[in-house]
């Protein structure tokens, strides 16, 4: 074990101090910074650096002993305002390398872990080969774009032994996690109902525009991946690539995961039986997208049903809010979202369970980074907050109701072959097909 590595098995003391109110705060930092000895830090470097991914850069960099030595994205534009963002606070830079090509960030001997930051179409690649790399990985939710994805990028975290964090951070958020204590209690009485809703009036696909040539400095082979090989179309990039087929799931694997992983935790839930789904592009028939902006998808599951609700263009959802969690019980309603949770009392009930709105008291992904960090530290993957298996376990019930929907069909998921008991939807959806020469690695 190199010295760097003693970081791995000291005491989580330091992390308290990780609540920082800046991931780049000027004195407070530096003098956490130096308190810690250059080989007992943590090396980080970051894969796809233009929306979460750079959010979670701030947030691990809000913690003691982590360093951010590489940086890698297929955008040079994105790298260089990176990089400024970083001088402009007053951040070294000096010492940060930085890539085109994420194979190359991985054989950096001083990286420690990596995040995952990129379109959903290249997560279970990076994640593996992370793995394969002795990389411990944060990866951006959802894990697998794929049914198939999730289970190697499962297997690759038990054969390489790597912590492995997907970035569903509302797991640390404590709000969410004394809601799903107050469900286990029982108090609700039985729940028949789960409703998990996504609302997004702010959201919209890009304008239908003519292909072009890729923006100067996008190296565009390099985020097509393994994709299908097609002309660059500034509506299918950046942002807008979740709302194709090719790359992502739409509103259900971008939000969903969050909100039905919360819907899922309450109930103990396992893969559901059957699952069927209705939408289309109803709000946006005029902009470019693929997936649809307005869908309705049924769970079924022993004693229970879930319904996910997602509607881009209207924040007026369900109980008054744009998105959440409903857990429908006899005695009463536990709403719950990033905003907080409470109790609607059945008017009906003897049993008077009602109780206050609670409010929000921590930060979510600051919390999420802290405790993969500790883990990192501690390699008791058990304590991670949302393991690779927990995000797989919601990406698959994610890609169920997808898939639902693209086939038009109710299908029945069969669970002891881990596949749905139609062959030919099987053979369709539960493996994107890999082009340009990449392979998904068989673990």
């Amino acid at each position: 074990m190199n010295s760097r590595k003693k970081f791995l098995q000291q005491s989580s003391v330091l992390l308290g101090a990780g609540a920082l109110a800046s991931a780049f705060d000027n004195q407070a930092f530096a003098y956490f910074k130096n308190r810690i000895m250059p080989s007992d830090q943590l090396n980080i470097g970051a894969i796809g650096i233009n929306g979460m991914g750079w959010a979670n850069v701030k947030a691990a960099m809000k913690v003691p002993g982590v360093n951010l030595v590489a940086v890698c994205d297929v955008d040079k534009s994105v790298i260089a305002n990176r990089l400024g963002e970083l001088s402009k606070a007053g951040v070294s830079t000096s010492g940060i390398k930085t890539y085109d090509d994420y194979r190359k960030l991985l054989a950096q001997k001083d990286i420690d872990a990596v995040i995952i930051g990129t379109p959903d179409h290249w997560h279970a690649l990076i994640m593996i080969h992370a793995c394969e790399a002795g990389k411990d990985v944060y990866v951006e939710k959802p894990v697998g774009n794929s049914i198939e994805e999730c289970r190697r990028m499962v297997a690759a975290q038990q054969r390489y032994k790597k912590v492995v964090q997907a970035g569903q951070w509302q797991r640390s958020q404590q709000h969410f996690r004394d809601a799903v204590d107050f469900v286990q209690t029982g108090q609700l009485g039985n729940i028949r109902t789960v409703k998990v809703w996504c609302y997004q009036g702010w959201m919209k696909p890009g304008p239908v525009v003519a292909d072009s040539a890729p923006p100067e400095g996008v190296d565009y082979k390099q985020w097509l991946g393994p994709a299908p090989i097609r002309p660059f179309n500034s509506s299918r990039f950046h942002f807008n690539f979740r709302w194709f087929w090719d790359y992502a799931g739409g509103l259900m694997t971008d939000w969903g995961v969050h909100l039905l992983d919360y819907g899922l935790l309450g109930m103990k839930s396992p893969i559901p039986k059957s699952v069927a789904a209705l939408g289309g592009r109803f709000a946006y028939p005029d902009l470019y997208e693929e997936t649809p902006d307005t869908l309705t998808t049924l769970y079924e599951f022993d004693g229970f049903n879930l319904v996910w609700d997602s509607a881009m263009g209207i924040d007026n959802g369900s109980y008054g809010r744009d998105h959440g969690i409903a857990f429908i019980g006899n005695n009463g309603t536990l709403v719950l979202n990033r905003g907080g949770w409470e109790v609607i009392e059945e008017k009906q009930s003897k049993n008077k369970v009602s109780k206050p709105f609670a409010a929000p008291s921590d930060n979510g992904l600051d919390k999420h980074w802290e405790n993969f960090v500790s883990v990192v530290k501690s390699r008791k993957t058990e304590d991670l907050h949302c393991s690779i298996q927990a995000g797989a376990h919601v990406a698959t019930v994610a890609q169920m109701g997808n898939i639902a929907f693209r086939s038009g069909k109710k299908l029945v998921w069969d669970k002891t072959k881990e596949r749905f008991t139609d062959e030919a939807i099987n053979k369709q959806y539960l493996l994107k097909e890999y082009h340009n020469g990449y392979k998904l690695p068989t673990v």
